[in-house]
């Protein structure tokens, strides 16, 4: 069973299921998905409308939210919009297959992943796994690191840039710490993959690619400091010279 643990008193432990929120105004799947979420240990509830679902979000305390772009009265974009202005809780979007522009501008406003319709079961529960397991690593032990005019705090997760804070993603801060440690080194598709998802890179999945953009935007200061390495991957620059011809 997932579970997380709640807290302890007179010597025993409490715990819940993670508990997880669908939402999505096809019935008949939010049915399939909520008996095939329990028999893998967790616990569902299931919206069917936009402005439910935002309300529910912002205050259920649920531990992940799977999003589809297509409701009634609010649709997915916006409440991904209002829910990242209070909360950080993972979403998972739900998008149209071969709906790439869906799925881009989900993945801009800071949805943590993405999963076409239709979709394989074991891939939504596997997608599922991946974005709860990165959120139950222990505190990073390193301590801040300041490279080409960024400081990172890994035990914060504050950022800075030439002073400015910024506010990041988990998904970004992971990103941005990971290009950092290795900065000067060209970091590929397929490692980055595997951190943040556990999952090896396809030609087609551009979510890496989307935070990385999304990321650079909020770096922004006249001179881009993450470098694509084309067929390689990517690299953060430590100094000027590196900065210069990146694209």
């Amino acid at each position: 069973m997932n579970v997380k643990t709640v807290y302890q008193a007179a010597g025993a432990c409490y715990i819940l299921a993670v508990r997880i929120l669908l939402i999505d105004d096809d019935a008949e799947l939010c049915t399939l998905l909520v008996e095939l979420l329990s028999r893998e240990g967790f616990s569902t509830e299931c919206q069917h409308e936009g402005k439910r679902g935002l309300d529910r979000a912002l205050h259920g305390g649920f531990d992940a939210v799977i999003l589809d772009v297509m409701l009634p009265g609010l649709d997915g974009f916006e409440i991904l919009h209002r829910l990242r202005a209070e909360s950080r809780v993972p979403v998972l979007m739900l998008t149209a297959r071969g709906e790439d522009l869906d799925r881009i501008a989900g993945l801009e406003m800071g949805a943590d992943d993405y999963l076409g319709k239709p979709f394989n079961s074991r891939e939504l529960v596997a997608r599922i796994r991946a974005i709860l397991r990165r959120l139950e690593r222990p505190p990073s032990q390193a301590g801040p690191l300041e490279v080409n005019g960024v400081r990172i705090d890994p035990g914060t997760r504050e950022v800075s840039v030439n002073g400015r804070k910024i506010e990041l993603t988990t998904f970004e801060f992971d990103i941005l710490e990971l290009l950092m440690r290795s900065a000067g080194k060209v970091i590929s598709r397929d490692d980055l993959m595997e951190h943040l998802y556990n999952r090896k890179a396809t030609a087609f999945d551009r979510s890496v690619d989307m935070h990385v953009s999304h990321l650079r935007k909020k770096l922004e200061t006249g001179h881009p400091l993450i470098k694509t390495i084309r067929g390689s991957g990517y690299q953060f620059c430590r100094t000027a010279e590196e900065m210069a011809g990146t694209s």
